[in-house]
């Protein structure tokens, strides 16, 4: 599982001229996507990631102030353009696979004590955001990350 995490002052997600999900920050916004081989496990270990993740001023973390959080679903985290000038998908968890697995990271933020807003999974959404810093990282969660973290 792979996640590109900005930390923003703002930030919101709109399909179809309605908000799904806004936030007020500090907080974080995450666009998270799947591949093939995860699990419930990786979903679980990057819900702790983000949530205990020390991007936020004076080096703090949402669970260390209640920061919020923005989850987007995003398939082509795992898009590949290597080759050729046009990127494939084919890492990247069919909608069965990944749409449960990113409910999955957001239910565990919840049973945290995070507040979280969201996306809807596979629509055309336009996300609008205030970066603060600018401040970026990408966090990966795999098989044996996630075995290790339990």
């Amino acid at each position: 599982m792979r996640s590109v995490v900005q930390r923003v002052a703002r930030a919101s997600v709109t399909v179809a001229g309605e908000v799904t999900g806004a936030i007020e920050g500090p907080g974080l916004l995450a666009l998270v996507g799947v591949t093939h081989t995860d699990t419930a496990a990786e979903a679980a270990a990057m819900a702790r990631k983000l949530w205990t993740l020390r991007l936020l001023p004076g080096e703090l973390s949402c669970s260390d102030i209640g920061a919020p959080l923005l989850v987007v679903s995003q398939f082509t985290l795992y898009g590949d353009a290597r080759k050729g000038r046009r990127p494939t998908w084919q890492a990247a968890a069919p909608g069965p696979v990944a749409e449960p697995l990113v409910d999955a990271v957001v239910a565990e933020l919840r049973a945290l004590g995070a507040t979280v807003g969201t996306g809807v999974f596979g629509a055309e959404m336009a996300v609008e955001l205030t970066n603060e810093g600018p401040f970026t990282v990408i966090v990966e969660v795999d098989n044996r990350a996630a075995a290790a973290a339990q």
